[in-house]
């Protein structure tokens, strides 16, 4: 006896990145105190990084001073201290940032 309708067959194909996977890479910066920061090398000026912690993530501008522009599912605890750790490294950083592209 069959369970569902002999010709359900499914025509859902896989969507196509518009983005080669060769061409985006995602460089770690730095991993401190369960905050990893990176940046996407497609990213523009102006310089921003990206961080994560658990299931949270924020991006900050370092272009001046190191400034948040978005969070999501991040506590504000956590943005603070990933604000003072970005404070802390944001030379390096940016030097990261300008590193793989030659931008």
């Amino acid at each position: 006896m069959e369970t569902g309708p002999a010709h359900f067959k499914s025509e859902a194909k896989p969507a196509k990145s518009r983005i080669s996977c060769h061409a985006l890479r995602v460089p770690k910066i730095l991993e401190k105190d369960g905050f990893v920061f990176f940046f996407y090398s497609n990213d523009d000026a102006p310089i921003d990084i990206h961080v994560r912690r658990g299931g949270g993530e924020a991006v900050f501008d370092l272009d001046n001073d190191v400034e948040l522009r978005e969070s999501q599912g991040m506590k504000l605890s956590d943005i603070a201290k990933a604000e003072a750790i970005a404070t802390e490294y944001k030379q390096l950083m940016i030097k990261k940032w300008h590193e793989p592209l030659d931008r």
